[in-house]
C-alpha cells in the first residue's frame, strides 16, 4: 500500500493466531452479485490439508449480526461433517470422526449476506454501482470464508455471476466469459500461484480497457478504468511496462501471467492484490505524476504477495521493500540525485514518527491498520539503503535475489533476511538488525568540530544523546573548501562519546555530516572554539 486514506483499529490479537489445525490448498469461490440489493450469494469449494489429527477445525467467516450485516451460513458439506456452530468471527465444523494427520478434504459453504467490509459495494465518482473487494489485512473473512491469516497460502479462482454490464477483473487469468439468461453474465478468472487472502480480489465496474503495446513478451500489461477518465487513465497507467521489465531484471522474473492496473475504491492509495493492482479514484485522473506510486505497488508483486512475511509483525518486509525499491527504480531513471531526495525525506519521516512512538519496526503489539506507518515503510526503506551502503551494491543486489529466490511462495520473517545477507556477505549482522529493527529509536547525534591550527587537523567529537544504547554506524564526515569537497573522512562509531582527528592542509569551511546520505540519524555540526 502507497499510503493509507481511512483508518480502522483492528487489534493485532484477532490476527496473531497461527491456524494449526489445517492447511487450505485451494479456494473456489462462486459469487453472485446484482444491482437490485447488497446481498451477495456465494459458494465456497475449499481443499485443505489436516496438517494435525482432528475432530474439528474452523474457517474464518464474519457471520451475519443483528443488524443484517455479515454472512449467513445456508449449508456446509463434505466428508463426515456433523454439523458446525458460530464463534465469534469463525465457523467451527464438527466431524463426526477425527481425521488423520495429512489427510486431504474438500468442503463446501453456501451462504449469503451483506459484507460490512472486505468487498466495498458502493458508487464510484460518477454514481455508477461498483464492486471491489479490499482485504488487507485480514478483511477477506468479511466476505469469503477463508483462513485469513497471511501464513496460509494457497492458489484460488473467482467465478463471478454479475449483471451483463460489467466488466470483472480478478487475480490470475481469464479461463471463462460467457452470457447467461436474464442479461447476466459469468466470468472466471483462475490463479494457480499460492498467495495469502490480503490479495485475493474482484473488481466488478463498468471498465474501460487498455492492454499496452510495450507489455513485456508474454505478459500483458492493461488498464482497467473508468470510461469517463479512460483517456487521462491510460496515460497515467502507461509507465507499468517499464516499471515492471525495470523490477524483473532486477529481482527476478515476474511471477504472475499478467499485471491489470486497476481505478478502484479501494481504501488505501494502493492496494497490491497479485497480479490485479487497485488504485484509489484519483489516481486515474490526476495530473500529477503516479509513477511512484505505480512502483510501490508493482514491487509488492515479488515482496509481500511472491515472498510473504510470516505474520504482520514482520511487515517492513513488504512495506520497506515496495518503499525502497521505488527509490532504485526511481534512481535508476531518474539518476541518484533523485534516490538521495527520496531518502532524505523519508529519513524526516521516521525522525518524526519516532518523536512521537516507542514501537520498534518488528512490531507484534501494535493493532494492524497502525503498523501502516513510518516504521514498516521509511524506515524498512532506510534498514535496506544502509545495508546496501554497507555491504556494497553488487552484495545487496545479489542478497535481493537470493532472499526472493529462497521465498518465492512461501512466507519469511526478519530473521530469514538475515541470514540471506548474512550469507551473502559473509559477516555477522546480529547487531545491525538488533538495533535497527527491534529497538524503536534512531541515533540523535551531537556532531562538534575544531580547527587545531598548530597541528593542521580538525577534531570531530560525535555524541550519541538518544535513550537507548549506543548505536554502532559508520559515519562518513566532508571536509569542504568553499564549493568543492576537500576529502571525505569515515568514522566507525561504537561508543556513546567518540573523537577524531583528521589531517588537513586548511581550516575547513564547512564540515558536512553524511554528504552522501548513507546513515538514518538526527543530529547537526557545529564548530567549537
Amino acid at each position: 500500500m502507497k499510503h493509507l486514506m481511512f483508518f480502522f483499529f483492528i487489534s493485532a490479537s484477532l490476527f496473531g493466531y497461527a491456524q494449526s489445525k489445517v492447511d487450505v490448498l485451494h479456494y473456489k469461490y462462486s459469487i453472485e452479485l446484482n444491482d437490485n440489493t447488497d446481498t451477495i450469494y456465494g459458494q465456497a469449494e475449499i481443499k485443505l490439508k489436516f496438517i494435525r489429527a482432528v475432530s474439528s477445525f474452523k474457517l474464518d467467516l464474519i457471520l451475519q449480526n443483528d443488524k443484517g450485516k455479515g454472512m449467513k451460513v445456508d449449508g456446509i458439506t463434505g466428508p463426515g461433517i456433523r454439523g458446525f456452530v458460530r464463534q465469534g468471527d469463525s465457523l467451527e465444523i464438527i466431524l463426526f470422526y477425527p481425521v488423520s494427520m495429512n489427510d486431504t478434504a474438500s468442503f463446501i459453504v453456501t451462504y449469503h449476506g451483506i459484507p460490512s467490509d472486505g468487498l466495498i459495494i458502493s458508487k464510484n465518482k460518477y454514481g455508477q454501482r461498483t464492486f471491489f473487494a479490499d482485504n488487507w489485512p485480514n478483511r477477506a473473512h468479511n466476505w469469503i470464508p477463508c483462513i485469513d491469516d497471511p501464513a496460509d497460502k494457497a492458489s484460488f479462482e473467482f467465478i463471478v455471476t454479475a449483471p451483463s454490464h460489467y466488466r470483472v477483473i480478478s487475480n490470475g487469468v481469464l479461463s471463462e466469459e460467457i452470457n447467461l439468461p436474464g442479461d447476466k453474465k459469468l466470468t472466471h478468472w483462475k490463479e494457480d500461484v499460492s498467495l495469502p487472502t490480503k490479495v485475493m480480489v474482484i473488481g466488478v465496474a463498468d471498465f474501460a480497457v487498455k492492454i499496452f503495446d510495450d507489455s513485456p513478451a508474454g505478459i500483458p500489461a492493461s488498464a482497467w478504468v473508468y470510461p469517463q477518465d479512460s483517456v487521462k487513465g491510460f496515460k497515467n497507467y502507461s509507465v507499468a511496462p517499464s516499471i515492471l521489465k525495470f523490477l524483473s531484471a532486477y529481482i527476478g522474473p515476474y511471477p504472475y501471467e499478467k499485471l491489470a492496473n486497476v481505478q478502484s475504491k479501494t481504501i488505501f492509495g494502493g492496494m497490491e492484490n497479485a497480479s490485479a493492482i487497485f488504485y484509489d479514484e484519483g489516481s486515474a485522473s490526476s495530473n500529477q505524476t503516479v509513477e511512484s506510486l505505480l512502483a510501490h505497488e508493482i514491487s509488492h508483486q515479488w515482496f509481500g504477495d511472491m515472498a510473504t512475511e510470516k505474520s504482520f509483525a514482520h511487515l517492513w518486509l513488504s512495506e520497506g521493500f515496495a518503499t525502497y525499491l521505488t527509490h532504485i527504480y526511481i534512481e535508476s531513471k531518474y539518476g541518484t540525485d533523485s534516490l538521495n531526495h527520496e531518502m532524505q525525506k523519508d529519513r524526516e519521516d521516521v525522525i518524526g514518527f519516532a518523536g512521537s512512538s516507542d514501537r520498534p519496526v518488528v512490531d507484534p503489539v501494535s493493532p494492524l491498520m497502525q503498523l501502516l506507518n513510518a516504521n514498516s515503510y521509511q524506515k524498512g526503506g532506510w534498514i535496506l539503503h544502509m545495508l546496501r551502503r554497507q555491504l556494497g551494491d553488487s552484495v545487496f543486489h545479489l542478497s535481493i535475489r537470493r532472499y526472493y529466490e529462497a521465498y518465492k511462495g512461501k512466507n519469511a520473517d526478519t530473521k530469514d533476511l538475515q541470514v540471506v545477507f548474512e550469507k551473502t556477505s559473509g559477516k555477522n549482522l546480529d547487531v545491525f538488525f538488533r538495533q535497527w529493527l527491534y529497538h524503536p529509536d534512531l541515533p540523535r547525534l551531537m556532531i562538534t568540530w575544531k580547527w587545531l591550527a598548530k597541528q593542521k587537523k580538525v577534531m570531530v567529537t560525535v555524541v550519541q544523546f538518544q535513550k537507548e544504547e549506543a548505536f554502532q554506524f559508520p559515519l562518513e564526515i566532508a571536509l569542504s573548501a568553499g564549493k568543492a569537497t576537500q576529502q571525505v573522512q569515515k568514522m566507525n562509531i561504537t561508543q556513546r562519546s567518540e573523537t577524531f582527528t583528521f589531517m588537513s592542509k586548511t581550516k575547513p569551511t564547512r564540515v558536512i555530516a553524511d554528504p552522501f546520505t548513507s546513515l538514518l540519524f538526527e543530529g547537526a555540526v557545529t564548530e567549537t572554539k
